[in-house]
């Protein structure tokens, strides 16, 4: 059975103000925490057990997540002092458990990402091909702003290619990963290692087996504000989400694809668009609130506009439009 390694440990600086009081996989998405949606995905595959690889405000994980039985699923915390890139993330992680010499595959997910993609059958390809390592790619419209990834026709990979004008291919790294064991062993330990611009290329260029898995499914880094809310919207939908325990007051509207969070409190006659609100949060009667974020546990006085704006208990801070 294979093992998963959520990367979470990021400092998500494109998305402040947001991230200045939670890490970024911690974040809603349609009231629910990004990294929550990821470990559904991960035992929708069948992986039970999933090592969470935290940094920036780690002690946040834990008091939601614990040991994840109440998931049915096994959690272990790779807590890096000091980040260690992608790679050593991993390597750090995989410490966890005794994968020298284990025959159990291992599923890394990158935090930043909303995927709909079939990791079962990410992981079937991997095995027919008896691959090193197989990453989920997409094609996008334009590969410019993105490193572009070729295969032959087999789905092999031939080189890990930076930005570029004109890319040879509009495949690029979906940032799910398969690896071997063998794979991992291979990264240095307590060294800071980007497995995009180090690992990857050098397992091609060394001959590796190293397969891309094509699948065009939805996918989304929510790496910024504006793709944050993108993210909740699409699995809101055009209408709003309300989480259990909340309540409405009269003569509110809500649109959008506006997600409220559980036993919050939204007053009578208010008027909210495009937002995301957290649990526990006291909005008063006669509110507007446009294109924000209301962390958990805040509150709004009657009659307040809040319009593409970051609150919490603690701060009122503007949201970058990009």
């Amino acid at each position: 059975m294979a093992i998963g390694i959520l990367l979470v440990g990021g400092m998500g600086t494109r998305l402040k103000p947001l991230t200045n009081q939670t890490p970024k996989p911690m974040l809603p998405v349609a009231g629910m925490p990004v990294t929550e949606r990821q470990l559904l995905a991960a035992k929708k595959a069948g992986i039970n057990t999933v090592i969470l690889a935290t940094s920036y405000l780690s002690e946040v994980f834990t008091p939601y997540f614990g040991d994840g039985s109440k998931w049915g699923m096994k959690l272990l915390y790779a807590v890096e002092e000091q980040p260690l890139g992608t790679g050593g993330a991993i390597r750090n992680a995989a410490a966890l458990v005794d994968f020298a010499d284990s025959a159990e595959e291992f599923v890394i997910l990158n935090g930043d990402i909303l995927s709909g993609h079939n990791i079962s059958a990410q992981l079937d390809f991997h095995r027919r091909n008896q691959a090193d390592a197989t990453l989920h790619l997409i094609e996008v419209a334009d590969a410019r702003a993105f490193g572009c990834v070729p295969t032959d026709s087999n789905g092999r990979v031939l080189d890990f290619l930076e930005k570029m004008e004109r890319p040879v291919t509009n495949a690029i790294n979906a940032g799910c990963y398969i690896f071997n064991s063998s794979v991992i062993s291979q990264i240095p330990e307590n060294t800071v290692v980007s497995i995009e611009r180090e690992t990857f290329p050098q397992l091609v260029k060394s001959g590796r087996s190293v397969f891309g898995y094509s699948e065009q499914s939805y996918w989304l880094d929510i790496g910024t504000p504006f793709a944050l809310f993108q993210g909740s919207r699409d699995i809101v939908g055009e209408g709003f989400l309300v989480g259990q325990g909340s309540q409405i007051g009269e003569g509110s509207v809500i649109t959008g694809g506006t997600s409220i969070g559980q036993s919050s409190t939204i007053g009578a006659n208010c008027r909210i668009t495009n937002s995301i609100i957290g649990d526990g949060v006291q909005i008063g009667n006669s509110c507007t609130i446009s294109d924000s974020f209301i962390h958990h546990h805040s509150q709004i006085a009657d009659n307040s506009k809040t319009l593409g704006k970051y609150i919490s208990p603690t701060e009122n801070l503007p949201i970058s439009a990009q």
